[in-house]
Protein backbone atom coordinates (compact mmCIF):
# COMPACT_ATOMS: atom_id res chain seq x y z
CA UNK A 1 0.00 0.00 0.00
CA UNK A 2 1.29 3.77 -0.55
CA UNK A 3 2.47 5.24 2.28
CA UNK A 4 0.53 8.66 1.87
CA UNK A 5 -2.52 6.12 1.47
CA UNK A 6 -1.24 4.55 4.76
CA UNK A 7 -0.86 7.00 6.92
CA UNK A 8 -4.21 8.59 5.78
CA UNK A 9 -6.14 5.21 6.60
CA UNK A 10 -4.45 4.83 10.05
CA UNK A 11 -5.72 8.27 10.70
CA UNK A 12 -2.28 10.53 11.50
CA UNK A 13 -3.50 12.79 9.20
CA UNK A 14 -7.01 14.49 8.23
CA UNK A 15 -6.14 14.39 4.54
CA UNK A 16 -4.21 12.10 1.62
CA UNK A 17 -3.46 15.17 0.40
CA UNK A 18 -1.99 16.87 3.82
CA UNK A 19 -0.11 13.08 4.24
CA UNK A 20 1.77 12.99 0.51
CA UNK A 21 2.60 16.49 1.35
CA UNK A 22 4.50 15.66 4.44
CA UNK A 23 6.09 12.58 2.53
CA UNK A 24 7.02 14.71 -0.44
CA UNK A 25 8.83 17.22 1.51
CA UNK A 26 11.03 14.71 2.66
CA UNK A 27 9.69 14.26 6.56
CA UNK A 28 9.31 10.71 6.78
CA UNK A 29 11.57 7.67 7.13
CA UNK A 30 10.50 4.37 6.15
CA UNK A 31 12.62 1.79 8.19
CA UNK A 32 15.56 4.26 8.90
CA UNK A 33 15.92 5.72 5.39
CA UNK A 34 14.60 9.25 4.46
CA UNK A 35 11.91 8.27 1.39
CA UNK A 36 10.03 11.96 -0.22
CA UNK A 37 8.06 9.51 -2.40
CA UNK A 38 4.05 9.25 -1.51
CA UNK A 39 4.13 6.33 -3.56
CA UNK A 40 6.75 4.02 -1.59
CA UNK A 41 5.22 0.79 -0.86
CA UNK A 42 5.03 0.36 2.55
CA UNK A 43 4.01 -3.40 4.49
CA UNK A 44 3.68 -5.46 7.82
CA UNK A 45 6.91 -4.76 10.06
CA UNK A 46 8.17 -1.55 8.26
CA UNK A 47 8.76 1.15 10.82
CA UNK A 48 7.71 4.86 10.31
CA UNK A 49 9.07 7.93 11.47
CA UNK A 50 7.32 11.29 10.92
CA UNK A 51 6.55 14.67 12.54
CA UNK A 52 3.11 14.98 13.67
CA UNK A 53 2.66 18.19 14.95
CA UNK A 54 5.37 18.92 17.66
CA UNK A 55 6.08 15.51 18.37
CA UNK A 56 8.15 12.60 16.37
CA UNK A 57 5.98 9.60 15.92
CA UNK A 58 7.45 5.99 15.69
CA UNK A 59 5.09 3.62 14.04
CA UNK A 60 6.05 -0.12 13.16
CA UNK A 61 3.14 -1.08 10.61
CA UNK A 62 1.11 -4.26 11.19
CA UNK A 63 -1.11 -4.57 8.83
CA UNK A 64 -2.90 -2.52 5.55
CA UNK A 65 -6.52 -1.16 6.32
CA UNK A 66 -8.57 -1.86 3.65
CA UNK A 67 -10.65 1.30 4.34
CA UNK A 68 -10.12 4.39 6.21
CA UNK A 69 -12.60 3.40 9.39
CA UNK A 70 -13.10 4.90 12.73
CA UNK A 71 -10.14 5.29 15.09
CA UNK A 72 -10.28 2.30 17.28
CA UNK A 73 -10.45 0.39 13.90
CA UNK A 74 -7.42 2.23 12.90
CA UNK A 75 -5.41 1.67 15.79
CA UNK A 76 -5.17 -2.00 15.31
CA UNK A 77 -3.08 -1.46 12.25
CA UNK A 78 0.08 0.07 13.61
CA UNK A 79 2.10 -0.24 17.49
CA UNK A 80 3.31 3.16 18.18
CA UNK A 81 6.74 2.98 19.21
CA UNK A 82 7.28 6.35 20.09
CA UNK A 83 9.57 6.94 23.23
CA UNK A 84 7.10 8.24 26.19
CA UNK A 85 7.47 12.28 27.11
CA UNK A 86 8.86 13.58 30.14
CA UNK A 87 5.84 14.99 31.96
CA UNK A 88 6.00 19.11 31.76
CA UNK A 89 7.49 21.24 34.57
CA UNK A 90 4.90 22.06 37.07
CA UNK A 91 4.51 26.44 36.86
CA UNK A 92 5.48 28.14 39.72
CA UNK A 93 3.44 31.22 40.75
CA UNK A 94 5.20 35.09 40.05
CA UNK A 95 7.34 36.22 43.06
CA UNK A 96 7.75 39.94 43.62
CA UNK A 97 11.85 39.06 41.97
CA UNK A 98 11.11 36.87 38.92
CA UNK A 99 8.24 37.18 36.35
CA UNK A 100 6.58 39.90 34.52
CA UNK A 101 7.08 43.18 36.57
CA UNK A 102 3.70 44.61 38.56
CA UNK A 103 2.33 47.63 37.24
CA UNK A 104 3.64 49.64 39.64
CA UNK A 105 7.22 48.63 38.99
CA UNK A 106 6.98 49.29 35.18
CA UNK A 107 5.96 52.24 36.16
CA UNK A 108 9.14 52.90 38.81
CA UNK A 109 11.11 51.65 35.87
CA UNK A 110 9.78 54.48 33.04
CA UNK A 111 10.07 57.13 35.78
CA UNK A 112 13.53 56.08 36.44
CA UNK A 113 13.83 55.75 32.69
CA UNK A 114 12.99 59.47 32.20
CA UNK A 115 14.81 60.57 34.34
CA UNK A 116 18.15 59.37 33.33
CA UNK A 117 17.44 60.60 29.90
CA UNK A 118 17.52 64.09 31.46
CA UNK A 119 20.82 64.08 32.76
Amino acid sequence: MRVDKWLWAARFFKTRGLSAGMVTAGHLRINGNKTDKAAYKVGAGDVLIFAQGRDIRVIKVLSCPARRGPAPEAQGHYQDLTPAKDPAPASTPQTETGGRPSKKARRQFDQFMTDASKR
